[in-house]
């Protein structure tokens, strides 16, 4: 079982979720500065907390990992990994270990940082694409939601392992059989690592949330 969904966040009414979240979550969102950053963070666990009731999940306790990954620790055989770019909030669980990641789609981006952290044909493949940009976050989202999958994030290095995009995706030298796809959602790619073929990205309207 696998379940993939965003979620826009922009007019998410900020005061409404803060009510909705957990004491540990508020904590998180007062941390932050911006209200774009609070709505995301709190747009980020009211999607996880729907897809985790949409399968009749309640009460879920969360904790963090040596590498900072969250997961549910009195439920067994549920997994989650939540990310968030720009306006948009993404979350996937699965009945085994996933990784997802959500990046805007900045054709401003500064190409040299695939030329010294990415593996070294994955920026020859970048230069080389008639859209470099795009080309360039492609690998990103699938590189990040590798890590993400790991549970090691951004203590494995970028240019530790090769992601090999042909007729299908695939992780050089992988011995678990994982399952990578990229998704096209107006200005933003999302790629996910799995056990499972991922078929649909389910779009969550912000007022499904509350």
């Amino acid at each position: 079982m696998i379940k993939l969904a965003y979620c826009n966040v922009e007019n998410l009414d900020l005061k409404k979720a803060y009510d909705l979240v957990s004491r540990n979550r508020q904590e998180k969102i007062d941390f932050y500065r911006f209200e774009k950053d609070k709505k995301l963070s709190a747009g980020a666990y009211l999607l996880l907390k729907k897809l985790l009731s949409d399968e009749n999940i309640k009460n879920p306790t969360f904790k963090t990992g040596k590498y900072g990954k969250a997961y549910i620790s009195n439920i067994e055989d549920i997994y989650f990994n939540l990310s968030h770019s720009d306006k948009i909030v993404l979350c996937a669980i699965s009945d085994m270990e996933v990784g997802a990641d959500v990046e805007y789609n900045d054709p401003a981006i500064d190409l040299d940082i695939a030329k010294h952290y990415f593996y070294n044909s994955e920026y020859e493949n970048i230069m080389n694409a008639d859209n470099p940009s795009d080309e360039f976050f492609k690998y990103w989202v699938l590189k990040e939601s590798y890590m993400k999958y790991t549970g090691l994030g951004m203590n494995l290095n970028l240019d530790s392992f090769e992601i090999i995009i042909e007729d299908e995706i695939k992780l050089k030298n992988d011995n678990e059989n994982l399952k990578f796809r990229v998704f096209n959602i107006k200005s933003y790619k999302i790629a996910t690592t799995s056990h499972y073929e991922v078929s649909d990205l389910i779009e969550i309207n912000v007022e499904e949330l509350y």
